[in-house]
């Protein structure tokens, strides 16, 4: 079996298309996002596959709208993929669900206390903001900032938990 070896090419300014996709990180501390004569401040969510967390990242806008899908970071040229993988790491990652100590309802919200691998975290959801059942079974939260809340396996869970937990689940 022969294998051959290919180097990527870095993209420069002289080689990226017109109104291509630039970011960098203003004195505001805030990721600006420049695509033609548009120029917004964003904030980056990372879309699925799990299996490919760097890569189809939602830039989004103050009102949630999306203003560009990075479907793979090394398209990009060498200073905006720096500026999106700092603030990929700014907006937090995701948390692994270990256990489930509490949830409460009050009005328009929940309150969520858990154990995760990272350690005790709260967090707070809409009411109408359901766990989600992944494909491979797993569930996963979004909390209201934004970050996930992923439970690999909830039948591992000890008693009470699943019991928290599968009281919001379909």
């Amino acid at each position: 079996m022969d294998t051959t070896a290919v180097r990527r090419r870095e993209p420069d300014e002289s080689t990226l298309p017109a109104g291509a996709l630039t970011l960098e990180r203003r004195a505001d501390g805030r990721l600006w996002a420049t695509r033609g004569d548009a120029e917004r401040a964003v904030w980056v969510r990372r879309c699925f596959p799990w299996s490919e967390p760097a890569r189809f990242v939602s830039l989004r806008d103050d009102q949630e709208a999306e203003f560009a899908l990075v479907r793979d970071p090394a398209e990009l040229d060498v200073a905006s993929r720096h500026a999106l993988e700092e603030a990929m790491a700014a907006a937090g990652f995701v948390f692994e669900v270990t256990q489930v100590t509490a949830i409460e309802e009050e009005v328009e919200i929940r309150h969520w206390r858990v154990e995760t691998v990272q350690g005790t975290r709260s967090f707070q959801t809409r009411l109408d903001a359901w766990p989600r059942l992944l494909p491979h079974g797993g569930l996963l939260l979004r909390d209201v900032a934004g970050d996930l809340y992923h439970v690999a396996d909830p039948a591992a869970l000890d008693k009470q938990s699943r019991t928290l937990l599968w009281a919001f689940v379909d």
